[in-house]
């Protein structure tokens, strides 16, 4: 599984920065508001050779009533829950009583503590985190999460010592005969009746009990000739909803099992309307580049008539999600859950399908062809040759001039082509650009004896006003 980074420190010193600069998004900006840093916020780093999970957390204060204290709880949980905490200070301000106090809890907690002296810009690294020696963690990191400076760096040192997980470093390099299959949704969905109907036994149950859940559960079955290993996952509620610590430690478990299959199937319910948490987990699942089928559960209970406005509905919401099949199903009677497991095979296929060079240059061309890239201060984006750059999912490299400017209209278009001429169907796909460098770049213009000679031709020519050439 994939190592959980917890960032913990008193308010305002910079966590939701540093998180954001991390996850590459704009997630943590809501812990800005009152009373919203009660609830941690996990996400995948997008920073570094190296992924993780990390956990904002709301700040840590001394009293002990009231929200605050609440947080506090959260906090400690979180560091519970972490291989690495990551204790942010203020480098401006010094180590204030505040620093020290959280310091003292972590201390207890007994785990790897890493001191980072945010807020550090136009001062020097050592002069920041010279006052932060007193906390006891060693030599503080100096970093300026405002202007993205050492995040990477910090990262490294985080996760130095964390030994990369087999399952995890061979994901790409697996077993292709064995499909791991990650069932994800919200609670009491059917994911684990999905299972039970897939295994064709009682094998799971499901409690309505906090923490029944709380482990990834790997479970091997075959069928039809394939092997698989299905993780079932507690149910991912919306954060407002959750308090209970065990559930809140199941969020990171379905994080990791996300990351560590090759397809997913998310569980959605029929009987209910498709929530901003579906579309929130099922685009976690897309940015994270992993195969996707969609199952909607509890089919059979739905009036005939109903059924078109829902089908509706969940092409409106999950309209960023055209490339994933959408199954309509009943896990407790098994209704179409055998062509569920269909689109799974195929979803993992097209997510590790090998893309020939050859073919790929023909079908860049073709898409050059029928719409040309824009122009950018009057002159043409040339797409020159195209290879693959991985799998699972699949990335397709582009070389060619100008590729910065290439917007993300065209980008969606040329991964709608490829995914439409290779039938990449389950399976979002990337694709990246790269500028070549000119090879004449800096270089003298030699001109031949020949090209000399007609160059003084052309020019005594033009001074004697002939136009001879």
């Amino acid at each position: 599984m994939l190592p959980v980074v917890a960032l913990v420190g008193r308010p305002n010193v910079g966590k939701s920065t540093i998180f954001n600069c991390l996850t590459r998004t704009r997630d943590a900006l809501v812990a800005d508001l009152p009373g919203l840093t009660r609830d941690r916020k996990y996400g995948y780093a997008r920073v570094g050779p190296r992924p993780c999970v990390v956990i904002d957390t709301g700040g840590l204060v001394e009293v002990t009533h009231g929200v605050e204290r609440l947080m506090a709880e959260q906090t400690l949980k979180a560091v519970e829950e972490a291989d690495r905490v990551l204790l942010i200070v203020d480098a401006r301000a010094g180590c204030v009583p505040e620093d020290l106090h959280v310091a003292d809890l972590l201390r207890r907690g007994g785990k790897t503590v890493l001191v980072v002296a945010n807020k550090s810009e136009s001062l020097d690294p050592e002069i920041a985190g010279v006052d932060f020696h007193q906390l006891g963690f060693g030599a503080p990191v100096a970093v300026s999460a405002a202007h993205a400076q050492g995040i990477e760096e910090l990262l490294e040192r985080a996760l130095d010592g964390i030994a990369p997980d087999p399952e995890t470093s061979e994901a790409e390099t697996a077993d292709s005969e064995e499909i791991r299959v990650a069932v994800v949704g919200r609670p009491n969905v059917g994911k684990s009746t999905l299972i039970n109907r897939l295994l064709g036994e009682e094998r799971l149950v499901t409690f309505d009990q906090p923490g029944t859940t709380r482990d990834a559960v790997f479970v091997p079955f075959e069928r039809d000739g394939q092997r698989y290993t299905l993780i079932d996952t507690a149910g991912v509620r919306r954060r407002a909803r959750v308090s209970d610590a065990v559930e809140k430690f199941s969020i990171v478990k379905a994080l990791q099992a996300i990351d560590a299959a090759h397809v997913v199937i998310g569980v959605l319910d029929a009987h209910d309307t498709i929530a901003e948490q579906d579309a929130s987990l099922l685009g976690l699942i897309n940015e994270q580049g992993r195969a996707l089928v969609i199952a909607v559960n509890k089919w059979d209970g739905i009036d005939p008539s109903q059924r078109d406005s829902i089908r509706d509905g969940v092409g409106l919401r999950l309209d960023f999600l055209a490339y994933a099949p959408v199954h309509y199903i009943s896990a407790r009677h098994g209704t179409g859950v055998g062509d569920l497991m269909g689109s799974v095979r195929m979803a993992f296929r097209a997510a590790m399908k090998e893309l020939p060079t050859k073919d790929l240059n023909r079908a860049l061309e073709q898409a050059v062809t029928m719409h040309q890239p824009p122009l950018v201060r009057g002159r043409r984006i040339k797409l020159r040759y195209a290879h693959q750059g991985g799998r699972n999912p699949p990335i397709v490299v582009i070389h060619g001039n100008q590729t910065q400017h290439v917007p993300d209209a065209y980008r969606r278009y040329l991964e709608n082509h490829f995914r439409q001429t290779f039938r990449l169907k389950g399976t979002p796909m990337r694709v990246e650009f790269r500028t070549d460098d000119n090879p004449f770049s800096g270089k003298r213009n030699v001109l031949t004896p020949r090209q000399q000679r007609k160059r003084v031709r052309l020019i005594k020519n033009k001074r004697a006003g002939t136009g001879k050439r």
